[in-house]
Order: structure tokens, then sequence, then C-alpha cells
């Protein structure tokens, strides 16, 4: 029933003289909790690319960086990288972003994430890094999480070669 409605029927009630006075009150939502906006476009999934392995050493072990970016990162708003302190926290970073980037191998193992992304240009600096003796996945997919709204954006598989 629309507010008009019920205001005209409590009008109504005091033509009857059944209502003191023509008076409405309206709820308000509720402000206490935070409200997940309804997303007014459909984002497409995210096209993920393998752009190289890069070889380094960190804490005296040798490692191979695996590189990948999102290809149409830009159909993704700034808004979905927001820092969220409202959220449950990344470890011990209460501002962390709201949508969290998590890359995971072809079984659904995660292997990295990334917790802090503060722009979609920073999808173009995606990876997960393994020593150097263990061998990569064949194939791996990135998926975003937006926690606000709790919506999941998988990518393609891709390959960790060339």
């Amino acid at each position: 029933m629309s507010m008009t409605t019920l205001k005209n029927l409590a009008c109504f009630g005091v033509f009857l003289g059944m209502l003191a006075s023509c008076e409405v009150t309206m709820a308000q939502p509720a402000t206490d909790r935070p409200q997940a906006p309804t997303p007014l476009v459909a984002l497409p999934n995210p096209v993920a690319v393998f752009l190289g392995a890069e070889f380094y050493q960190a804490g005296g072990r040798d490692l191979v960086r695996y590189r990948y970016q999102i290809d149409n990162f830009t159909a993704y708003p700034s808004s979905l990288f927001v820092a969220a302190p409202k959220l449950p926290p990344c470890g011990a970073n209460n501002n962390s972003s709201r949508t969290w980037v998590e890359i995971y191998n072809q079984y659904g193992k995660r292997l990295y994430g990334f917790c802090a992304l503060k722009t979609p240009a920073e999808l173009g600096q995606l990876w997960f890094a393994l020593e150097t003796a263990e061998i990569p996945p064949s194939w791996i997919y990135i998926e975003f999480n937006d926690r606000l709204t709790n919506t999941k954006y998988k990518s393609n598989l891709v390959e960790t070669t060339m």
C-alpha cells in the first residue's frame, strides 16, 4: 500500500470522526547499520591476462612472481576500492578496501590475495609468487569479492605460462 493511500485512509478516518488529527508519521529506515547499495548496472566478470613471470629473491629465497592484469579494469568503478572501515578488517588493516581480490588455482585453492587496492588501475599489477623449485598451477583465476554487496566476480581461467 502506498504512503499516499495510507495518508488518504488516515484523513478519511478524520472525516468520519474516528481520528483526532490527520498527521501521518512515516517509518524511517534504520540508520544504525550500513545499507548495501543496489548495483545500478551489472558489472562484467574480470578478463584476466598473464603478463609473464619474473625471478627475484626475498628473505634468502629464490622466487618466481607470476604477474597478471585485468584487461577490463576500466569497467569497475572506483567506489569498489574505497576504504571500508565498517567492514571486517584484513589482518591488522582496519581500512582495507571494500573489494578484495583473490587469486586461485584451477581447483579453487587460494594462492594470494589483495585487500588494500585503492583504484581500479591497480588491477593491472596482480601477482602471486612461488619458490623456483615449486611447479606452478597450469591455470589460475581471479575473483573480486565486493564485501559491501556480497557480490563476487570471477575471471576466466588463464595459464601461468606464455
